[in-house]
């Protein structure tokens, strides 16, 4: 296929302005060179070095405009962009720009809008965003309701609030200022990408192959997506020969072997990753370290990358889980009775992002786990927790089981009618009864009352218990009530830190529902950034509160043990168990091109967890332009096969 190269290409020149007013195309980093093109795409990156290749193609405009503004070349920017605006590759152009030297600030901004595109008639979600120079407070606002109308347009009721507005679109906590901690790394990973749908197969498949669903070979497990895990879809197993020689899966398994030699590898053959093509009977990412990390255990927790409701599910091993999931390997309910919490819940809504025209959060560990701050138990704050995270877990399962067509999006969309105190439909009613989801509703608020105590958080229990509809009034101190818009009212808090984020003022009535939600998740957020601050302090001065500490700091400071898993190459070993890295002082930038590529290199194949160009770049100290030139670097490590770019724009060691 020819490809068109571009001679010098250099920034566009923008004519002179006061005010920049637009809406870019919305093509997403992923499909850029799809519509674009390879050679205009490469050209694009070459001239505007400092926009990110991870970056969507309307950044381009947005960097240029605030530059601008920053610079005195402009006055003002107001660009209509997608939503993914305030995704992790997005958010950090605007976090350069809120952050600099001569910064501006977002004066006005709505995170996400439905949008119908008049052309194609296609609905989309936008983000609205204006900017200037200064340290300003600006206009944010959201989206409450959404009701299309008779002309087919969508009408929209919005809330808006004055403050500071972070680079992620929102004001109050800067979540996604958060660290990333060492306690929580290692375990969490995205499931496994097939690159070939060859490699699934139906029940009916498993018994037209010979083979017998109760006594199934170790190269047949159990699999689902993660619309499997919400919707209960039918039963579906893998063929996984991760480990085993391309001869001896033929000689051992000729029966599978064929099917994907006949599946599998014409579709291979036709990938441009030359590991695709070479290991055409082995799942395009199969997921060494997370084989590695869950070997010792009997199970795992599951949770959807995205859905609207987050439910974390134990799901026994062995068992192959799709890439449209994560799977945290630790088998304490502990661990699920805290990430199941509402505490979670607010963390994970505010640090990911969303997906789709359905607008579905979506749960990403660099952003939902690896900075969240789990709370430090005492055994029978523990004992409480985990007892509850079996019970829920236990709970769900048994009346799936009992009910064939009952879904965890079914009994959670009821659970939320519940709390909002909205009348059951019909058919709500006939899953409530079936999923006993009112005895659901009873097992989360006892959870969410242990894991507030867990944190030390029990001031906050009353507004919860307010924003989910169990009490419909709190104690309140003179002078300080807030309004009743309708909603069922509630007084605020007589006492505790959560008091002063309450709306309202003097001489109004109660509290709606909304509001003690609002000011909840407020306090929560504030709290929990303080809390990763503090953590990630800790583990600076070599503190690290490790969640699996049997798997992660093996004997408490001896060296780690390599897990080999033979697979005819050294690009799909497992990788080694590495002691999460504490925060320490950088090592100094080499000065031989060599030297630099092995640095970066053997740091990636030390780090438990993918990491960022900024985190490369802040492991090392030196002076010259080698930060310029690390994106650069990290590109020739990847072609070479020594390093791998997640979907998350971070990178990892390509020697796993």
């Amino acid at each position: 296929m020819p490809l068109e190269r571009y001679l010098n290409p250099r920034k566009a020149t923008w004519p002179e302005a006061d005010f920049v007013v637009g809406n870019p195309p919305f093509i997403g980093n992923k499909r850029m060179r799809i519509a674009l093109g390879d050679g205009y795409v490469e050209a694009l990156r070459a001239a505007w070095q400092d926009v990110p290749d991870t970056a969507d193609f309307v950044m381009y405009w947005w960097d240029h405009s605030a530059e601008l503004v920053r610079t005195a070349g402009l006055e003002a920017f107001g660009l209509i962009t997608t939503n993914s605006l305030r995704q992790t590759f997005n958010r950090q152009i605007i976090a350069r720009h809120l952050n600099a030297k001569n910064p501006i600030s977002l004066r006005f901004v709505v995170p996400d809008h439905p949008w119908i595109d008049s052309a194609e008639g296609a609905a989309v979600r936008i983000a609205m965003s204006v900017a200037d120079r200064g340290l300003d407070a600006g206009m944010l606002s959201e989206v409450t309701t959404e009701v299309a109308n008779a002309e087919g347009e969508i009408d929209v009721a919005l809330s808006s609030r004055r403050g500071s507005i972070n680079a992620d679109l929102t004001v109050g906590a800067r979540v996604a200022s958060a660290s990333k901690l060492a306690a929580n790394a290692g375990i969490c990973f995205q499931g496994m990408n097939l690159v070939g749908k060859g490699f699934r197969l139906e029940a009916e498949d498993v018994s037209q192959l010979g083979y017998d669903p109760a006594n199934l070979p170790d190269v047949i497990k159990p699999h689902c997506n993660g619309r499997d895990l919400m919707q209960a879809g039918t039963p579906t197993y893998i063929i996984d020969f991760f480990g085993v020689p391309e001869d001896e899966a033929r000689r051992l398994h000729p029966v599978l072997f064929q099917r994907l030699l006949d599946r599998v590898k014409p579709e291979r053959e036709q990938n441009n990753r030359q590991s695709y093509r070479e290991k055409w009977w082995i799942f395009g990412e199969a997921r060494g370290k997370l084989r590695s990390s869950w070997r010792a255990l009997n199970r795992v927790i599951l949770t959807p990358e995205t859905a609207k409701h987050g439910c974390f599910v134990f799901q026994s091993l062995p068992f192959i889980p799709d890439h449209s999931t994560y799977a945290i390997c630790s088998n304490d309910a502990a661990i699920q009775g805290v990430l199941s919490s509402t505490m979670h819940r607010c963390w994970a809504l505010q640090a990911g992002s969303r997906l789709g025209i359905g607008n579905d959060p979506r749960w990403r560990n660099l952003q939902c786990f690896l900075p969240f701050a789990f709370p430090v138990m005492s055994e029978e704050q523990r004992a409480r927790i985990r007892e509850l995270g079996e019970g829920l877990d236990a709970h769900r399962k048994r009346q799936q089981a009992a009910h064939s067509e009952l879904t965890l999006t079914g009994m959670y969309n009821v659970l939320e009618k519940l709390r909002s105190g909205d009348v059951l439909s019909a058919k709500e009613r006939v899953i409530h009864e079936q999923g006993l989801v009112s005895v659901l509703r009873q097992i989360h608020d006892e959870l969410d009352a242990a894991v507030l105590e867990a944190y030390g958080w029990s001031d906050l229990l009353p507004l919860l218990r307010v924003a989910h509809g169990n009490e419909s009034c709190l104690p309140s101190p003179p002078g300080r009530t807030v309004g009743d818009e309708g909603g069922r009212a509630a007084e605020l808090p007589s006492s505790g830190p959560a008091g002063h984020l309450l709306p309202g003022g003097e001489g109004k009535g109660g509290m709606t529902r909304d509001e003690a939600k609002r000011a909840f998740d407020e306090a929560i957020l504030e709290r929990l950034v303080a809390l990763n601050a503090e953590r990630a302090a800790e583990e600076a001065r070599g503190l690290v509160r490790w969640l699996r500490p049997e798997f992660q700091d093996p004997g408490a400071g001896a060296k780690p043990q390599q897990a080999e898993i033979e697979t005819g190459s050294a690009e799909d070993d497992a990788s080694v168990v590495e002691t999460a890295p504490v925060a320490g002082k950088p090592q100094a930038w080499p000065k031989d091109a060599i030297e630099q590529v092995r640095a970066v290199a053997d740091l990636l194949a030390a780090s438990p967890a993918p990491l960022t160009v900024d985190e490369i770049a802040a492991r090392f100290s030196g002076r010259g332009p080698w930060r310029k030139r690390l994106p650069q670097l990290l590109d020739m490590l990847v072609a070479l096969g020594r390093a791998r770019q997640d979907g998350e724009g971070a990178f990892h060691s390509g020697m796993r």
